[in-house]
């Protein structure tokens, strides 16, 4: 794992980043002993991301099963 003083990191701060996406980590470490550890995270989708699903209905289909979605909505109230 590769140790970084804070001034190098700032200074070269793509570098590091990269260094951290290639090893899984690196550390900074400040002029009072503290060390810091920057690892790279892969990006979250959002719960709401949905596939495309090919289900091969016409337009009038999917009103249809709309409607009677809605209608079946209304009856169970």
């Amino acid at each position: 794992m590769t140790v970084y003083t804070f001034s190098e990191a700032r200074q070269h701060l793509a570098s590091v980043l990269e260094q951290a996406r290639l090893d899984g980590e690196v550390r900074i470490r400040r002029q009072d002993g503290t060390i810091y550890t920057i690892t790279p995270t892969q990006p979250q989708g959002s719960p709401l991301d949905v596939g495309y699903v090919d289900v091969a209905l016409t337009r009038d289909e999917v009103i249809a099963a709309v409607r009677e979605s809605r209608e079946r909505g209304l009856e169970n109230r």
